[in-house]
């Protein structure tokens, strides 16, 4: 059977009974595909580090979808503490946990340290995910056909990386390179996690979305320049919008014919805008020897493992 080549959220199946959790669900495609979950019937959760931004999100979601079984939980990815708490609190009231969108993230900003010591784009869109996606292990474990979706960037295919200085400690940081770094580190982590699941024989399934060029709040971080105000208010009148941005992470998500492995993003004009299909990563993305390599690393970095994939010869 042929798949949809214009999929849309109309295409979600019904979701009643799922459990979901977005992080980075108050703003931008995280706000959509988390509004699109619930209006399918997925109990979600919405998992912001900003309680007021967070609470308006879940205000203004519930006002767009009556009926709906949303709730905001607090976490920052930039503490592996706080990312602990999340999950703690999380595993108390869910028994499952059908989808993980992985999809909060920062973007181009100055140097500095995550509350750990880590290079701020590189301790929260990959390591912070890593931590949290270990840290829910045994609950996605625990639900036939899980989902564990990883939002990364058309900027992965561009990224240097450097397993022997992942954090800068040597220098040589650009926003730039650390930015797309921190996506190649998505992909890499996206596929040795399907590897893994796969090894042993687990009923889970590790994905990948990019949303090519769309309106967010991620890029809100950059707009501190005047030069970069500029440029982002007129990038911003051109691409699509939210809506369409969050398709891919959504077809990632649901889409009953999706599997492990596979890596969606729009399918027009070199993957910037249009409805979702799957695309290729970058050479780099697929490296088993690099994603071993960095599996390896996160676990030392965050102290977080994945036990339910150890006794399977996941390591």
């Amino acid at each position: 059977m042929a798949r949809r080549e214009k999929w849309t959220a109309a295409d979600i199946p019904d979701l009643t009974g799922k459990v979901a959790v977005v992080t980075g669900g108050n703003s931008g495609i995280g706000f959509e595909a988390a509004k699109e979950l619930a209006r399918k019937g997925a109990e979600t959760v919405l998992a912001c580090r900003s309680p007021e931004r967070g609470q308006a999100a879940l205000d203004t979601l519930k006002a767009e979808v009556s009926g709906t079984k949303a709730e905001l939980m607090a976490l920052d990815l930039a503490s592996l503490a706080s990312v602990e708490r999340f999950a703690t609190e999380f595993t108390e009231r869910y028994p499952q946990l059908d989808v993980l969108a992985n999809n909060a993230g920062i973007m181009v900003i100055p140097y500095g340290k995550t509350e750990d010591g880590f290079e701020r784009q590189v301790g929260t869109n990959h390591l912070g995910h890593f931590a949290l996606t270990g840290r829910l292990f045994d609950v996605l474990l625990a639900t036939p056909g899980a989902r564990v979706v990883n939002v990364s960037s058309l900027a992965h295919n561009r990224a240097e990386l450097d397993l022997d200085d992942l954090l800068y400690e040597k220098g040589g940081y650009t926003e730039w390179g650390a930015y797309g770094r921190s996506k190649l580190l998505n992909m890499l982590f996206t596929f040795e996690l399907q590897r893994r699941l796969e090894r042993a024989g687990v009923d889970a399934h590790s994905l990948a979305a990019h949303p090519g060029f769309s309106a967010s709040n991620l890029t809100g971080h950059m707009a501190e320049r005047l030069h970069m105000r500029i440029a982002l208010g007129i990038f911003n009148r051109i691409i699509q919008g939210p809506d369409m941005g969050a398709l891919p992470t959504l077809r990632a998500a649901t889409d009953p014919e999706a599997r492990g492995g596979e890596y969606f993003g729009p399918a027009r004009l070199n993957e910037t805008t249009g409805h979702p299909v799957l695309v290729e990563a970058s050479a780099e993305a697929h490296d088993e020897t690099d994603g071993k390599r960095l599996w390896e690393l996160s676990e030392e970095l965050t102290g977080v493992r994945y036990a339910g994939l150890e006794a399977g010869g996941g390591g």
